[in-house]
């Protein structure tokens, strides 16, 4: 018995799923390339043993604690945000009773995915195979095979980025560049806290960012100045990508005499909401402009409400699974931006959303004309099996295949990677084969795209 069916995702029609099995035959064990996700470099650098289920699984993971905590279960009983769980087998069962909340979900397909392939697990997780499932998973978590850096290198990684604050001192990037180890494993330069007035901390991070950067952050020229080397700091590491979690997608053209003087009212503590929010909006277009400069391409995730639930941002702080999607306007927003750097063939931004009526509507169309811009895959809520087929269904009209990167896992759970890979994989060869069955599309094109939506984009999109 498995956990998982080996067609799963694929078309019901016989003919059509014959279709989809033979794309996916010559594409489900290339390597797994990883451009944009939030796995912690310090896990390859130590190469400890993950202490525990719980600690692997459910700690890191809001996908994972955002459903138990919908359902009235306490985070404090999961023991979130402990740098050590105290009780990890009690919190492993509080999981299993609730596994059933799962079905019909991405979570259940990437978790049975990991317990299947990874741990050899066939009977489902429940409240009375919990202690099986814990018991198996940490005796195999003690072995060699299933050290952080062996992990890597059995999924197929050929390259996984992290997310990095733009303070970030990158040590352990830094000694995993200087080790024998090769896998190769990049940051991503991630300025928000250094560009978002509102962002918790701000004014104490510009202090460090002109400490580390030997720029005077007092003032507009010396505030960008730290920033270009920042940037070239992370270049310097193999860096090939900047991160952007903007509220909006808003952008705007000021000149240096407005810059300068906005800049002096966040510094003095007196920029209201709309002063924010026009900062934020020229810094989007300023990183556009230093991307042109050093070539590192830029990803733009905009639209979501942050830290939602006051109780549990002052309780366990941020990214406890309380963002919540926001409609997002990309048309009006990133014109005073494309006015600037638009047309410029040398320059990468990606878009992405979470706001699934702007695929046709908006992003496809843009995507579709400006040489400087690619959609991203569904992101968070949307990369699913459904997410992504709508993805496909609404934007390869008007923007085809080629104005789209692959597939990115952006997650913090190390062992879900493969899992979201393979889904996306099988996604994409069902919407092949489908086009092919319905005359759309030849078949040795179809063969084509599978491996170009799978390895070639991604590689070509983030300079990889």
């Amino acid at each position: 018995m498995a956990l998982l069916h080996d067609d799963r995702l694929f078309p019901a029609d016989p003919t059509t799923r014959d279709i989809a099995r033979r794309l996916y035959a010559t594409v489900r064990n290339l390597p797994i390339i990883s451009p944009h996700g939030h796995t912690n470099a310090g896990w390859f650098t130590s190469n400890e043993a993950f202490p525990d289920p719980a600690k692997l699984f459910i700690q890191p993971d809001h996908y994972v604690h955002r459903m138990l905590y919908s359902q009235g279960v306490r985070l404090e009983d999961l023991e979130i945000g402990k740098p050590v769980i105290e009780n990890p087998r009690a919190v492993w069962h509080i999981f299993a009773k609730h596994y059933y909340l799962f079905r019909g979900t991405p979570s259940r397909l990437w978790l049975d995915y990991a317990f299947q392939e990874h741990f050899g697990m066939t009977e489902r997780l429940s409240e009375k195979t919990a202690d099986l499932y814990f018991d198996t998973i940490s005796e195999k978590l003690a072995t060699p095979e299933f050290r952080p850096r062996a992990l890597f290198e059995s999924f197929k990684m050929e390259v996984l980025a992290t997310t990095d604050a733009a303070t970030d001192p990158l040590t352990d990037i830094q000694a995993l560049r200087a080790g024998d180890w090769k896998g190769r494993i990049i940051p991503t330069f991630r300025p928000d806290s250094v560009v978002d007035p509102e962002f918790a901390g701000f004014l104490e991070n510009l202090d460090k960012l002109g400490q580390i950067s030997n720029e005077d952050t007092s003032t507009w020229k010396g505030y960008l100045n730290a920033l270009r080397k920042q940037r070239e700091r992370f270049k310097s590491l193999g860096a090939t990508a900047t991160d952007h979690g903007h509220p909006t997608a808003r952008t705007a053209d000021l000149d240096e005499e407005e810059c300068a003087a906005l800049f002096a009212t966040v510094l003095n503590g007196e920029a209201d909401e709309d002063d924010a929010e026009i900062f934020r909006a020229q810094m989007l277009t300023e990183m556009a402009k230093m991307s042109v400069e050093d070539g590192l391409v830029m990803q733009i995730h905009p639209g979501s409400m942050r830290n939602h639930n006051l109780e549990i941002f002052e309780n366990f702080g941020r990214d406890m699974g309380a963002d919540i999607p926001t409609a997002t306007d990309y048309v009006h927003a990133l014109q005073p931006m494309l006015d600037i750097v638009g047309n410029e063939r040398d320059l990468t931004i990606i878009l992405f959303t979470l706001d699934e009526t702007a695929f046709s509507r908006e992003l496809a169309p843009l995507a579709g004309h400006y040489p400087a811009l690619r959609l991203g895959p569904p992101w968070w809520f949307h990369d699913s099996f459904e997410g992504m087929m709508r993805f496909r269904e609404t934007a390869t009209e008007t923007a085809g295949f080629y104005n789209t990167v692959g597939f990115n896992d952006d997650t913090r759970a190390f062992l879900s990677i493969p899992a979201r890979h393979d889904v996306a994989r099988r996604t994409d060869c069902a919407f092949l084969a489908r086009l092919v069955a319905e005359h759309r599309l030849e078949e040795d094109e179809a063969f084509t795209l599978a491996q170009d939506l799978t390895v070639n984009l991604v590689r070509s999109a983030y300079k990889l």
